[in-house]
């Protein structure tokens, strides 16, 4: 096996045969935290994850479902991890404000207009042979023309399936380099209604996404982020202004064995801090754990010594502010959302989109 190795490499003039058993450029060894880690929990089969360093990631949404701020405070944990950020904006919309808020580093995020599919598919290319780790963000797919759209006229007749075409091709060859460079790819997309003769399809598949075929092929994982039409989703202030919303997630593709898995958090974007209400969500995640009873408005918390402790829903992001009570919290988290999963403990319709 090692000669031919070797002898595949030489052919090839780079390395593109491996032993499985040894540093391969297929394994994922890093993860980027997306901030919820009932999100990260999700995502990977038996462990903890996040965002797969060295796959390409979509993160879908409707409108004002919080894609541009998981981006945000993705890109944040990203460069606590020591890679560099290239943001790719075709919408204007980023306020470095925002970036900050969400604690982003400014000088170490390179922010880049894209001005069409082939400009960020060649910029991604060259920048690929640089020796840095680097995490390309590109917001949005749906809203990057093609340069035929910017220099032709306003009919969509005029380049149907143009970007699809394009991006076909672009991802067949940035793939495998952005594997071997261990570098990140996150798509964000737009979930349009799928407009359909057929009621079944419609109701079974009620979203698509731009970019053809060939990007779902080629996303290694795909969160899909929806939310309520409600009063009642949104995060209010002391004065009942809205400073969040509730976000809906799906798991709509995964390579890491999680495919349809569900959970949900609230995003905070109209104070002074950007970012997911991880403590707030949790809460959600484990109340159903039989190591959280419940009586009345009172829920109780058994440690793992055999201790309790009571405390109220109201109090519960006071009570995480304790060591001790916020480590057994993520052990319950493990248990339940990682660990039962993995072992397919317990009812099944618990860990998968009601909906489906």
């Amino acid at each position: 096996m090692s000669e031919m190795q070797k002898l595949i490499n030489k052919k090839a003039g780079m390395n593109v045969a491996y032993n499985l058993k040894e540093e391969n450029p297929t394994e994922v060894i890093q993860w980027i935290p997306t901030g919820s880690r009932w999100l990260d929990s999700i995502i990977s089969r038996g462990r903890l994850a996040g965002i797969p360093v060295g796959k390409v990631i979509e993160i879908a949404g409707l409108e004002s479902t919080g894609k541009s701020y998981m981006a945000a405070q993705i890109a944040a944990n990203a460069q606590k991890m020591g890679m560099d950020v290239v943001y790719f904006d075709s919408e204007s919309a980023i306020d470095p404000s925002f970036l900050e808020n969400a604690g982003c580093d400014l000088n170490k995020l390179l922010y880049i207009q894209a001005t069409s599919v082939e400009f960020v598919l060649e910029t991604i290319e060259e920048l690929l042979g640089s020796e840095n780790q680097i995490l390309f963000i590109w917001d949005s797919l749906a809203l990057t023309p093609a340069i035929s759209d910017v220099e032709g006229d306003f009919n969509p007749q005029s380049s149907m399936a143009v970007k699809a075409r394009i991006l076909a091709k672009g991802m067949s060859k940035l793939t495998l380099s952005i594997a071997n460079t261990q570098c990140t790819f996150l798509v964000l997309n737009q979930l349009k209604a799928n407009i359909t003769r057929f009621a079944a399809e419609a109701m079974t598949t009620p979203y698509v996404t731009p970019g053809g075929k060939a990007m779902i092929y080629a996303y290694s994982l795909r969160i899909w982020l929806t939310g309520r039409k409600a009063k009642a989703s949104f995060v209010l202030d002391d004065n009942g202004f809205r400073i969040g919303s509730e976000v809906k997630v799906k798991i709509e593709k995964s390579r890491f064995g999680t495919q349809g898995r569900r959970c949900n958090f609230r995003i905070l974007w109209g104070g002074d801090r950007v970012a997911i209400q991880d403590d707030e969500s949790l809460f959600d995640a484990v109340k159903g754990s039989d190591n959280i009873l419940q009586a009345g408005a009172w829920y109780t918390i058994i440690f793992e010594d055999g201790t309790s402790e009571k405390f109220q829903a109201s109090k519960w992001i006071e009570r995480m502010q304790d060591d001790k009570f916020k480590q057994r919290v993520y052990q319950i988290i493990d248990e339940e959302i990682i660990y039962k999963f993995d072992n397919r403990q317990g009812k099944a319709e618990d860990f998968y989109d009601k909906e489906e």
